[in-house]
């Protein structure tokens, strides 16, 4: 009996794009012998991501599905242009994706009234934000997302310490406030003497980095990136990190959502709260009993069945 592999059905082209005059890196996978226009997704990765992490790991399996996916680096990360490095900005990189939609719009392959935008982690709130701000992102995967408003907010900066009882809710509201004035502080330098104050974005014990805990640290520190990515952050970035909220985005939103979120995906309230609130377009919640918000990033098994359910639903199937 022969056994067929139907992986790696897909060109992958390195390619370049402008932003707002920056130069962005990106991995295009076309579908191998395509026949006709095909959908395509944009594609934006977890907190401080760059495109080895997660975005590859969706890229290349939704391009064996017939879909053209971009996954990229954001300005100021990876091998895409912007100074400071590191600095994390939401609109910035909602700014990234229309640039990202456009390199799309642009290719032969593509068909323009078939663009969706995959949001991991972090990115699904930027681009619940991106869909809203560009008519052409005709539906958002929102997987594991890192939704934001305040509460949600408060509950990352108490990481582990609050999720286990170890500090109390006013503790992650005193950790979250001062973070906002570490960022002021650094805005203040950067502008005063043109320096930049960087923290590291995991730390297995700090209680000052943007993400604590062990889970993230360990993630992070010891899976993520293949060697190309950086454990620091432009602290003065959270100026405009912190100002960001996705749930106006979610009551704004007038294109379909799939929402997929795991039993132990972060912040499952703040996921509801946003689902909720999106009232002016077909939504759908997909919840997976058991698995990690992590689990989203990087396990094959949870990734391939995610994607048995995302890319008929890119497609416009069900």
């Amino acid at each position: 009996m022969t056994t067929v592999c139907n992986h790696g059905n897909y060109l992958v082209e390195a390619v370049t794009f402008a932003s707002s005059r920056l130069q962005l890196a990106g991995t295009l996978h076309v579908p191998d012998r395509p026949t006709g226009l095909l959908p395509a997704v944009v594609i934006l990765g977890p907190f401080a991501y760059v495109k080895e992490h997660a975005p590859l790991q969706y890229a290349t399996r939704l391009a064996d599905e017939g879909i053209v996916t971009l996954a990229f680096d954001c300005s100021h990360h990876g091998e895409s242009a912007g100074e400071p490095r590191r600095l994390e900005e939401p609109l910035r990189k909602v700014a990234d994706v229309r640039a990202a939609v456009d390199f799309l719009a642009s290719r032969p392959e593509v068909d323009s009234d078939r663009v969706a935008g995959l949001g991991i982690g972090e990115g699904a709130a930027e681009m619940l934000r991106a869909a809203v701000e560009d008519e052409r992102v005709r539906g958002v995967v929102a997987i594991s997302g890192t939704y934001r408003d305040h509460e949600n907010d408060v509950v990352h900066a108490g990481g582990d310490g609050l999720r286990t009882g170890r500090i109390a809710a006013s503790d992650a509201q005193r950790l979250l406030a001062e973070r906002v004035g570490r960022a002021r502080a650094a805005l203040e330098r950067f502008e005063d003497v043109d320096e930049v104050d960087y923290l590291p974005v995991v730390d297995p014990v700090r209680d000052d980095v943007a993400l604590p805990g062990r889970e993230a640290w360990e993630w992070y520190s010891g899976r993520a990136g293949r060697g190309l990515w950086e454990n620091r952050y432009a602290v003065m970035g959270d100026v405009a990190y912190l100002g960001f909220e996705s749930l106006s985005a979610a009551r704004e939103l007038a294109v379909p959502v799939l929402m997929v979120h795991g039993e132990h995906s972060d912040g499952p309230s703040a996921a509801r709260r946003h689902l909720e609130a999106v009232t002016k377009a077909p939504k759908r919640l997909v919840s997976d009993a058991g698995t990690s918000h992590y689990d989203y990033f990087d396990d094959p098994s949870v990734i391939d069945r995610t994607v048995a359910t995302v890319a008929p639903w890119v497609r416009g199937g069900s």
